[in-house]
């Protein structure tokens, strides 16, 4: 029924066009013997441009959206009708009868006439109909004057929840200028000065794809300022269609640590992952979903979900039948630990690729009554999963270690660096697999991180609790380090130790400090307490172990770690009955473990 509606008001412009030329040409007073030609004229134009306009598909758009190319189809459209009725006209030996400015005034008519009511309809639809400006909502202040802003913009005005006082871009070319009749008003620097002037308490990021260190800047001089920060969608949320530009949120402390986008080899990625079977342990963990979520994007033939928790893993598997419901899954429950439940799905599933992220992780957890514990699910749960990769023929598997392996201070950072040993050692004699190892450090929301942490504390009133005022540590965004799990798997050729580029470290009490006005609190209102720092813990991480260097790989944010030579067959041997061990005390575990990993230093040591 539109369409038709559509076709009627084209129609019927097209008609007054044509009569309006006339009217124009005679000064509104037609001579008698043009009426005959006016009328014959119009029944050559009327059904050419009907046609030519419903083959160029000008019906198929949506005025509430008309737009540029909308526009260029029109223009496209009566130049050809008006061309094609020239010749007809010429053909049929009606041109003499035709008037020639007629010929020149008819098409401008017509395009002002269908493009006019288009836009006219828009501008009603958007609101900018009857007013320059939308006076009505919450004043702000946007930051930037990009696409991104312009949709913004749109968006805005439509729903009518803010009132956009003005635009802040550091381009200095853009400043002073209108973007959709908002003016931008100077650069992000006098973002304080503007949101006095103005009495502006808001301000909406419109920056998805500025480098993460100009968006960190921008919400650091607004979150000075006392302005409660909202953002824009990420621009990879923008693209994937999950989000519109008009669902502005709060500005989280991921948006600040956000780091700039991996470029991934995505051809290569895919020869890899593509068609393949891929088994990950610890799949219902953070490291071990966001990894499922990355080689999903890559369809693989089969994706195995090896997890010890039931609750995990019934929780990725419902992720999955959401978000993937065409990919091919297996959820199975299994300890990484033993080696018979391990063979039995090796031999079912036959995997390809194997990513190994099953560990305990939790430094003061493992540090006590657990290390036991820790030692036989991150060492020997480790030898077990490489040795089943090996014994059935898996292509390549990857180990996910941690920087706390590196000069270890804690039974967690050992047991993760004895862990890279075996699969140094295994590597040697693996045959057609490939064993690598990915080491990279915290990441940013994961289970038992501060940042959750920390906002829990907040919406308690506080206190914040830190550890100590000069502790730092390395961050990164969980899709970052999937991605760059991946892109280390398709490089590594077997025994290599790569190092992931984990940026400038960050210290922990600016993280709180951050949180808390992210929060719209200041530091009276949530006080940061110190509280000491906890068993096994550094003051700061390290990427390489005193003897190691690093030697450049073709991606920029990997590197590989050249140390010690791998252990022997002999090492192994002594180590597997060591672990055959029923159960250690804490203590013994720990004189052991400063054996088997020589740079482990517990504190007091």
């Amino acid at each position: 029924m539109r369409t038709l509606l559509v076709v009627i008001h084209d129609l019927t412009a097209v008609a007054l066009a044509w009569a309006l030329a006339y009217l124009l040409r005679f000064n509104f007073d037609i001579p008698p013997v043009y009426v005959h030609s006016l009328l014959e004229g119009m029944a050559v134009v009327l059904p050419l441009q009907g046609a030519i306009a419903w083959a160029l598909g000008l019906y198929r758009g949506i005025w509430r959206f008309a737009s540029l190319p909308d526009l260029k189809r029109i223009i496209l459209a009566v130049a050809s009708g008006a061309v094609i009725a020239a010749v007809l006209m010429f053909m049929l030996h009606r041109l003499s009868d035709v008037p020639r400015s007629v010929l020149v005034l008819y098409p401008v008519l017509l395009v002002l006439f269908m493009a006019g009511s288009r836009f006219l309809y828009r501008s009603w639809k958007d609101g900018h109909l009857l007013s320059f400006r939308d006076v009505t909502g919450e004043p702000v202040l946007v930051l930037g004057a990009g696409k991104a802003a312009v949709d913004l913009l749109r968006e805005i005005a439509r729903s009518r929840q803010w009132h956009v006082i003005g635009l802040l871009d550091d381009d200095p070319e853009k400043q002073g200028r209108l973007l959709n009749g908002v003016p931008v008003l100077g650069a992000v620097s006098e973002i304080l000065e503007q949101a006095r002037r103005h009495d502006v308490r808001h301000v909406i990021m419109a920056m998805p794809s500025a480098a993460h260190s100009v968006r960190r800047q921008a919400a650091q001089l607004a979150t000075g300022a006392g302005l409660t920060v909202l953002t824009v969608p990420s621009f990879d949320d923008l693209l994937s269609g999950r989000v519109a530009i008009s669902q502005v949120r709060k500005v989280e402390l991921e948006d600040l640590l956000g780091r700039d986008k991996v470029q991934l080899d995505s051809a290569g990625l895919h020869r890899l992952l593509a068609g393949k079977v891929v088994l990950v342990t610890g799949a219902g963990g953070s490291i071990g979903a966001e990894l499922c979520r990355q080689i999903a994007c890559f369809s693989p033939r089969l994706l195995v979900f090896y997890e010890l928790s039931e609750f995990a893993l019934y929780n990725i598997e419902q992720e999955f039948a959401r978000h993937f419901p065409s990919l091919a899954v297996a959820c199975v429950v299994g300890d990484v630990r033993e080696a018979s439940r391990l063979a039995e799905v090796f031999g079912q599933y036959r995997p390809e690729l194997v990513f190994h992220a099953a560990a305990y992780k939790h430094v003061p957890l493992m540090e006590k009554e657990n290390a036991w514990q820790a030692v036989r699910n991150n060492v020997l749960g480790t030898w077990r999963v490489a040795q089943a990769a090996v014994d059935h023929g898996v292509g390549k598997f990857v180990l996910i270690s941690t920087d706390k392996a590196v000069n270890p201070t804690n039974v967690m950072g050992a047991t993760k660096r004895l862990a890279e040993r075996v699969c140094q050692a295994i590597s040697e004699n693996s045959g057609a697999t490939q064993i690598v190892m990915v080491r990279f450090g915290n990441v940013l929301g994961s289970s038992g991180s501060v940042i959750p942490k920390f906002r829990e504390q907040i919406l308690q009133g506080g206190p914040v609790t830190v550890t100590h005022p000069d502790v730092v540590r390395y961050f990164m965004l969980i899709p970052e380090a999937a991605q760059l799990v991946l892109q280390a798997g398709l490089m590594g050729h077997g025994g290599e130790i790569f190092v992931l580029d984990m940026g400038e470290p960050v210290r922990i009490v600016d993280l709180a400090r951050d949180m808390i006005r992210l929060s719209g609190f200041t530091e009276e209102d949530v006080r940061i307490d110190f509280t000491g720092l906890r068993p096994g813990e550094k003051l700061f991480e390290e990427l390489l172990a005193d003897n190691e260097q690093t030697q450049p790989t073709p991606h920029p944010k990997l590197r590989v770690a050249r140390g010690e030579s791998a252990p022997d067959a002999a090492w192994l041997g002594e180590l597997d009955a060591w672990l055959a061990c029923r159960s250690l005390d804490e203590a013994s575990v720990k004189a052991a473990l400063g054996a088997w990993v020589p740079e482990y230093r517990p504190p007091g040591a």
